[in-house]
C-alpha cells in the first residue's frame, strides 16, 4: 500500500476528491431523484435485514402487480442477482447500529471508488499515465458521475465490475496471465448478473484481443471461447431459475422499443430519440454543454492513430442505444453505462487539444482555455443535477416515522401515492403503493391505509374505518375495524 501511494500520489489526491464528493447529502432520505428505485433496492436488503436473508429469493415490499402485472403476494424481487444487497446486509448485520441508507450509499461510494481505480490503469495502458489521470478525475468530479455514484441501486457495483473486467482482460491479453484471465470472468458473471446490458460491451472485449493478438493466433485460443461462454451461463442459469417467480420479474419488454406515451411513438432512430440521447442526456446533462466539444476531437484522433479502444466502445454506446431504446429515453441512469468511456474520452481530448494549444499559441494560453472550458462543463453540469438532490415529499417521512411506530411489524398496508414505492419504503412495511380496489386488497391482507393526500378515496374510507391517527400532514386507518355506528 506504501509503494502504491508513493507511486501514485496524484491519482491518492483523486480518489480523496472523488470520496469527498460522494458524500454531500449522503444522509438524505431516500426521496431524490429516481427514489423509486433505490428505494425498491433497499428494501431488498432491508428484507434480507429482517432475517429474510435468501439470496436466491430476493423480497421487497411491493405486493402489487405494477411491476409484473400478477400479483405478488410474496414480495418477490427477481431482477438483478442481490450482491449488492447481500454486501450491504452482511455489513448491516455485523454492525446493527449503521444506518441502512447512509451504509448503503458509502458502499456506493467506495465501489465507484474501484471503477475510478480501474478507468486509470486502463486509460494509463492504452493512453499514458496523463490521460489515466484525466479519466479518473473526469470520473471523479462530473456531477452526474457524483451522483450516479452514490445512489442505492446496483448500477455503482455494476460499472466497477464491468470496467474492472475490461481492465483485467486487457492485462490477460498482454500479460497471458492465468490470475488476470479468472479476475476478468469472475467480474463479467457479476456484471451481467447485476446488468445484462454489459454484454453491449462485447467490441470492446472483441478490439482488445485484436490490438493484443494475430487474428490466427485469437481464432485458435480456446481459452476465449470458454471465456465467452462461461461468462454467461451464471445469466442465463439465473434467468431460468427467477422464471419460476413470475409475479416478482418486472416487465421488461417495453425497455427495447415501447412506446413513449408523451410522443405517442417508439423511439428508436426517431428525433426525439436522438434529442434525448444526444441532446438532453450527453450533451447538457453529463457534459454541461461545453465538454461535448472535446468527444469529436478525441475521436477522430483515435481514428488517425488506429487506436480503436475509445471507437469501439462508442460503437457499444450507439448499439446499446438503438437496441435499449425506451428504457434510454425514458430513463436517465441507464447511460451509466457510458460513464467510463466518457471519462476517457474526455482526458484524450483534453491532452489533444492541450498540445495544439500548447504549438498554436503558448502553456498559458492553453491552461487557460482548458480550465475555462472545463469550469464551464462542471458548472452547467451541476445546474442540471443540483436538484437530483432534493428530498421531495418531506410529509412522506412525518407519515412513514409514525406508522412505523404505531402499526404491528407485520402489518400490510396500503400506502398510495400514485405507485411511487419511496412512500411505502418510509412506512417500513410491505403492501400496496397504489389504492382503488380497497376491499380486494383486504381480501389480500391489507390491514392499515396511510395517505398524506386527502383525496375521495382518503375521505371515503375515514369515514368507515377507524383512525389510528389523524394530522394535518397525514393520515393513518385501521382497515380491520369499522368505525361502528359512525360507518354509515
Amino acid at each position: 500500500m506504501k509503494k502504491f501511494i508513493k507511486q501514485y500520489p496524484i491519482l491518492i489526491a483523486i480518489i480523496i476528491l472523488a470520496f469527498v464528493l460522494r458524500l454531500y447529502k449522503i444522509s438524505n432520505p431516500i426521496l431524490d431523484w429516481h427514489s423509486f428505485r433505490q428505494a425498491d433496492t433497499a428494501s431488498v436488503t432491508r428484507e434480507f435485514i429482517k432475517g429474510d436473508f435468501n439470496p436466491l429469493i430476493p423480497k421487497y415490499h411491493d405486493l402489487s402487480d405494477i411491476q409484473s402485472g400478477v400479483d405478488n403476494p410474496e414480495g418477490y424481487r427477481m431482477v438483478e442477482f442481490p450482491f449488492y444487497n447481500i454486501l450491504v446486509a452482511l455489513i448491516l448485520k455485523s454492525i446493527p447500529s449503521l444506518s441502512l441508507v447512509i451504509t448503503s450509499r458509502v458502499v456506493s461510494s467506495l465501489l465507484s471508488l474501484g471503477t475510478l481505480i480501474s478507468l486509470f490503469f486502463l486509460a494509463k495502458n492504452y493512453y499514458g499515465k496523463k490521460v489515466g489521470y484525466m479519466a479518473a478525475f473526469f470520473f471523479a468530479v462530473l456531477p452526474y458521475s457524483v451522483y450516479y455514484s452514490r445512489v442505492i441501486m446496483p448500477e455503482p457495483m455494476m460499472l466497477f465490475a464491468s470496467t474492472f473486467s475490461i481492465l483485467a482482460f486487457s492485462n490477460y491479453m498482454k500479460k497471458k496471465s492465468a490470475k488476470w484471465y479468472w479476475f476478468s470472468l469472475i467480474s463479467l458473471m457479476m456484471a451481467l448478473l447485476l446488468k445484462p446490458f454489459v454484454a453491449f460491451l462485447l467490441p470492446v472485449y472483441l478490439v482488445i484481443i485484436l490490438q493484443e493478438r494475430k487474428l490466427k493466433e485469437a481464432i485458435f485460443d480456446f481459452r476465449l471461447y470458454v471465456f465467452a461462454i462461461l461468462a454467461v451461463i451464471p445469466f442465463f442459469l439465473w434467468r431460468n431459475w427467477i422464471a419460476n417467480f413470475p409475479a416478482g420479474i418486472p416487465a421488461s419488454d417495453w425497455l427495447f422499443n415501447g412506446e413513449i406515451q408523451i410522443e405517442n411513438s417508439k423511439p428508436r432512430f426517431r428525433p426525439f430519440w436522438f434529442r434525448w440521447l444526444f441532446w438532453e442526456r450527453i450533451t447538457k446533462l453529463i457534459l454541461g454543454y461545453a465538454g461535448v466539444l472535446l468527444l469529436p476531437i478525441s475521436f477522430f484522433q483515435q481514428l488517425k492513430n488506429k487506436k480503436l479502444l475509445i471507437p469501439s466502445w462508442w460503437l457499444s454506446v450507439l448499439i446499446y442505444f438503438s437496441v435499449v431504446a425506451t428504457g434510454n429515453v425514458r430513463h436517465d441512469y441507464y447511460q451509466v453505462l457510458i460513464i467510463p468511456i466518457i471519462c476517457i474520452t474526455l482526458a484524450r481530448g483534453i491532452l489533444v487539444l492541450d498540445k495544439y494549444l500548447y504549438r498554436k499559441f503558448n502553456a498559458i494560453f492553453s491552461v487557460i482555455t482548458i480550465v475555462t472550458l472545463v469550469s464551464i462543463m462542471l458548472y452547467f453540469s451541476y445546474d442540471q443535477i443540483n436538484g437530483y438532490y432534493n428530498v421531495n415529499h418531506p410529509e412522506y417521512i412525518l407519515a412513514g416515522t409514525a406508522a412505523d411506530k404505531l402499526l404491528p411489524k407485520d402489518a400490510r398496508v396500503i400506502a398510495p401515492q400514485y405507485s411511487d414505492t419511496s412512500f411505502l419504503f418510509q412506512v417500513n412495511r410491505k403492501g400496496w403503493p397504489l389504492g382503488y380496489d380497497i376491499d380486494e386488497k383486504i381480501g389480500m391482507g391489507a390491514t392499515n391505509y396511510v395517505t398524506t393526500t386527502m383525496d375521495e378515496e382518503a375521505k371515503t374510507l375515514e369515514a368507515k374505518y377507524m383512525i389510528i391517527e389523524k394530522t394535518e400532514d397525514y393520515l393513518i386507518l385501521d382497515l380491520t375495524q369499522e368505525r361502528g355506528a359512525n360507518k354509515q
